[in-house]
């Protein structure tokens, strides 16, 4: 049978204990504080993939009503430097190309762009990709 402890001898336990208790609560803390970042990320990069959904689409939409993959350069220009526009709708590094097929007969849209947290690296760059027959 172990002796209970007296008042002396137990001295420091609560100070000990309240430490440890700080401290998990801290690492707790820091664990919450990372995957909130996480999902924020997680949050922008949906929406950028929204938006470029989005601006492909309108390009569909122009090459469609017009009934030719030929579309004037300047309605081109100005497409893919709205994409380039982040406080327009358009992309953080966005850079958006119509490309016509040899026939003719169909475009390819593609826009890329690379988010705004990202370190450079070139498996940063996101792209979205569509095909369009008038």
């Amino acid at each position: 049978m172990m002796p209970i402890p007296t008042r002396r001898s137990a001295r420091g336990y609560s100070l000990l204990e309240l430490l440890v208790a700080v401290l998990i609560i801290s690492f707790g803390l820091l664990s919450m504080m990372t995957l909130q970042t996480q999902m924020l990320r997680a949050s922008i990069g949906s929406e950028d993939g929204q938006r470029a959904a989005l601006l492909a689409s309108e390009m569909a939409a122009t090459i469609v009503n017009a009934n030719t993959v030929d579309l004037p350069q300047s309605v081109v220009d100005n497409w893919a430097t709205k994409v380039a526009d982040p406080g327009n709708g358009g992309l953080p590094n966005g850079v958006g190309t119509v490309t016509a097929s040899a026939a003719g007969s169909s475009a390819r849209i593609t826009i890329t762009w690379r988010p705004v947290q990202s370190n450079g690296a070139a498996n940063d760059n996101h792209q979205y990709v569509t095909d369009v027959i008038p």
